[in-house]
């Protein structure tokens, strides 16, 4: 069992969303396994939302690498959008995203993705294909995610 400060949320094999806080780095890092099913996302997020750990302006790593589709239940990603903004932006806050997405079919989840945010000046996000280049972006020296995640057992 990983230490208090490793705070994982459901790692339930059937899930297709799993996040990791990071505090010591003010990070959110969310891998998306499988087809992206809006409810899960959500059920996840408010868990999320509910951590203690869970701070405005915290910046988040969405790693698409393993994301083979995205749920069309158009209704259930609004409400997803919606719960988002209310924390990422709360008291004024401001978000870095970055989409890790290293090929074609995962860069076109993640854009899907990225237009969500378009209306919301506070959530800055990027799409990036290289791991290094995405960690660099949110300050980190790690070459991998593997790396980043290594230094919080």
């Amino acid at each position: 069992m990983p230490p208090s400060f490793i705070l994982n949320a459901l790692y339930h094999s059937s899930m297709s969303v799993r996040f990791n806080i990071l505090p010591g780095h003010g990070l959110v890092y969310v891998r998306l396994d499988g087809d992206i099913c809006a409810s899960e996302c959500l059920a996840i997020f408010n868990e999320y939302a509910k951590h203690p750990e869970c701070r405005p302006g915290q910046k988040q790593l969405i790693d698409f690498s393993r994301a083979t589709g995205l749920d069309t239940d158009f209704v259930k990603l609004i409400e997803l959008q919606a719960r988002k903004a209310d924390i990422f932006l709360a008291d004024g806050a401001q978000t870095l995203t970055v989409y890790y997405a290293p090929c074609r079919h995962t860069r076109e989840l993640a854009k899907v993705m990225q237009r969500n945010w378009e209306a919301f000046p506070g959530v800055v996000t990027v799409i990036q294909d290289d791991e290094a280049a995405a960690l660099s972006i949110l300050g980190l020296r790690m070459a991998t995610f593997d790396q980043l995640l290594e230094q919080t057992f």
